[in-house]
């Protein structure tokens, strides 16, 4: 099998932190589009939107199982494979405009998407150890967050010059052109492959959920970028039905979105080395000062800047938390960082998925009002999960 040589792990690096957003590329890309779509298709808003459902969902639960794969079988080979048929499934959806076949499309993409990211954010734990695996895994969100500030914004460019298919064009020619540059230069980065023991397996899986501070991460990790999920899914409609504005407008408040996360994760890296509990306790408690000011305003004055700029706020604060646990996370289990990594971003996708989609079809999030409401839920349900985190790692840190 072929490695990763050394003089090309440069190479491999960047190659890597261009493929960790990807999913989130995936997702944002299109949000734009979403009205556009459900007008073309002749389907509902829901139909559309259950698209993104679908993705994030089989993202998600494949990537609970896929770190053991890639602990047993090795990246490299796995991830070249992911990579074309990803590629593949971005040109059907454009090529063939059916809610059916996108549906089965978005699945095969949410699979292969985890394939691809897990093993590229266990490369960095296989290759890289001490400080320098904490500064990359101490990067990972701020890169991630890339894509909500990215891809929303050349979306709805692409929807007003050329239609909502050019968005999957983009992704097809994209991953074909990032797959040429793995072959040449990357190589397998697993040194020890543990064997595939399916009760081992699942011990390693359930005393990982087991351990309070590791599964609390998740929740809080997951109630983070659920913020961001319930703002991508309304906020075309809210901007586009309600507001009256064009996809572009959708494109610059989601990058203004996707900015304020980075912005909040290159934040938590400069306060790399303050106390954990304080960076996340205050950032916290910001954000329910700043959720329940947007619920009180929002009933006298629902207008597109009340949205905007409580969304940024909370968003900032979101992307602070978020940097901070989810590295926690993926350091927590360093013998099994395939599974840790797979959990994680698993983690990540099927809290989010579940109560984004859940909050907007309860609380039918179609203005100003509701999405104000959704959010304080979420961060107080993000609070009590600190406090319950915090508590497990002190008692753990104590023992």
């Amino acid at each position: 099998m072929k490695a990763q040589k050394i003089e090309y792990l440069h190479i491999s690096t960047l190659l890597a932190f261009i493929l960790i957003p990807l999913g989130g590329l995936t997702t944002d890309i299109y949000i734009p589009s979403l009205p556009a779509m459900a007008g073309d298709l002749s389907v509902s808003v829901q139909q559309v939107q259950l698209s993104l459902l679908l993705f994030m969902v089989s993202s998600g639960l494949s990537q609970l199982f896929i770190g053991s794969i890639l602990d047993s079988f090795g990246r490299y080979r796995i991830n070249l494979f992911a990579l074309i048929v990803f590629s593949i499934a971005s040109f059907i959806i454009a090529l063939v405009p059916d809610i059916g076949v996108i549906y089965v499309m978005r699945i095969i993409q949410g699979i292969t998407v985890s394939l691809i990211i897990v093993g590229k954010r266990a490369f960095f734990v296989d290759m890289y150890s001490g400080e320098k695996l904490k500064h990359y895994t101490s990067l990972f969100s701020i890169v991630w967050a890339t894509a909500p500030i990215v891809a929303p914004f050349i979306g709805g460019y692409l929807q007003v010059t050329f239609g909502w298919q050019s968005n999957f064009y983009l992704l097809g020619f994209l991953t074909a052109f990032v797959l040429f540059f793995e072959f040449r230069y990357t190589g397998e980065s697993l040194q020890k492959f543990q064997s595939f023991n399916r009760k081992q397996i699942l011990n390693v899986y359930s005393g990982m959920l087991k351990t309070v501070d590791f599964s609390m991460g998740l929740l809080i990790i997951g109630l983070s970028y659920s913020l961001l999920v319930i703002y991508g899914i309304s906020s075309p409609f809210i901007i586009e039905k309600v507001f009256v504005y064009s996809p572009v407008v959708t494109g610059y408040s989601s990058l203004g979105s996707g900015l304020a996360l980075m912005l909040g994760g290159i934040t938590s890296k400069v306060l790399i080395n303050k106390n954990l509990f304080l960076k996340i306790n205050t950032a916290v408690i910001l954000q329910l000062i700043f959720a329940g000011l947007m619920t009180i305003i929002s009933f006298g004055a629902n207008g597109f800047y009340v949205l905007l700029i409580f969304t940024l706020l909370i968003h900032f604060l979101s992307g602070f938390i978020f940097n901070n646990v989810y590295a926690y996370c993926l350091q927590r289990f360093s013998k099994n960082a395939g599974v840790a990594s797979g959990l994680t971003g698993g983690g990540i996708y099927v809290i989010s998925s579940i109560a984004g989609y859940g909050l907007i079809n309860l609380f039918e999030i179609k203005n100003v009002q509701s999405i104000a409401m959704v959010n304080l839920l979420i961060v107080v349900l993000t609070f009590l999960g600190i406090f319950i985190f915090k508590r497990s790692v002190l008692t753990r840190t104590e023992q």
